[in-house]
């Protein structure tokens, strides 16, 4: 899957991501640390993009419809340590389907996740 990690995503998410096979970019990277979430979801649209973030406002669906990319993942922990949000986000890429994340909201909490898929038009 193509992946691009959110600012607050720590860089052992990439590493771990990359390890189970998916080609990950990070905002970091790409130079667009401070950059508006339209222009995140800019990106994420041209580059049918994958995002894993700790952004609630990337859980607001109508983005979606614009940009199209292809899903979301929200990481919603109440203390999260670079370990514990690499951790979850692991549980989440290894136990879910791919094909139950693209075109969905996901949101990962220390409990549990809830997958939305995201209806287009709708």
């Amino acid at each position: 899957m193509l992946i691009k990690l959110d600012e607050n995503i720590p860089d052992l998410v990439a590493d771990r991501l990359r390890q189970l096979g998916h080609e990950v970019h990070t905002i970091r990277e790409e130079g667009l640390t401070g950059a508006s979430d339209e222009r995140v979801s800019a990106e994420l649209g041209k580059e049918r993009r994958f995002l894993v973030t700790q952004d609630l406002d990337f859980s607001d669906a109508r983005r979606f419809v614009e940009n199209s990319p292809m899903g979301v993942l929200i990481v919603r922990l109440s203390n999260p340590t670079r370990r514990q949000i690499a951790s979850r986000v692991e549980e989440v890429f290894v136990g879910q389907a791919e094909a139950d994340l693209v075109g969905s909201i996901t949101i990962a909490t220390e409990k549990k996740i809830r997958v939305r898929r995201i209806v287009v038009g709708g």
